[in-house]
């Protein structure tokens, strides 16, 4: 990768190298998958945040007769934030609405993941310091916080 990194400055091209996977933030939640999700979805509903899909994945895999796991994905957004992202960098509709996944491990720990969404602002050249993308991060947190609640 380095040998061609080095062949394509000399040429003038503009390659660039794209890190791993992105930083993931995870939780662990004291409750189901399926109540972990219901928690989440109330929570976001209840800051006025739009629910774009829940996907049970897990459901998907019984259909075509494979055993998955319990997972399942919430994606929401919220217009006010992701349009002004896509304003700067029209790609960032790629990780946009926003998306938090629920699973239980192999030991039945129920974890909660979702992309920093500073990491998805790099990857679609959006500004670090980007209001929007502080307050994805912070609803992102207080969100999740509340479906892993425990109460």
């Amino acid at each position: 990768m380095i040998r061609s990194l080095f062949f394509a400055s000399l040429l003038g091209l503009n390659i660039t190298a794209t890190a791993g996977a992105a930083d993931m933030i995870e939780k662990t939640s004291p409750h189901s998958v399926a109540e972990t999700i219901d928690r989440l979805e109330a929570a976001v509903e209840a800051a006025g945040a739009t629910v774009f899909a829940r996907v049970d994945h897990a459901a998907g895999a019984a259909k075509v007769e494979m055993d998955l796991r319990p997972t399942q994905m919430l994606m929401f957004g919220n217009p006010k934030l992701g349009t002004p992202a896509m304003l700067d960098g029209q790609t960032a509709g790629l990780d946009l609405p926003l998306r938090v996944l629920a699973y239980a491990d192999n030991e039945g720990v129920v974890r909660v993941v979702y992309h920093d969404p500073a990491d998805f602002a790099g990857a679609h050249g959006l500004p670090a310091d980007a209001k929007y993308v502080q307050m994805m991060t912070g609803a992102l947190d207080k969100l999740t916080s509340k479906a892993v609640a425990d109460e």
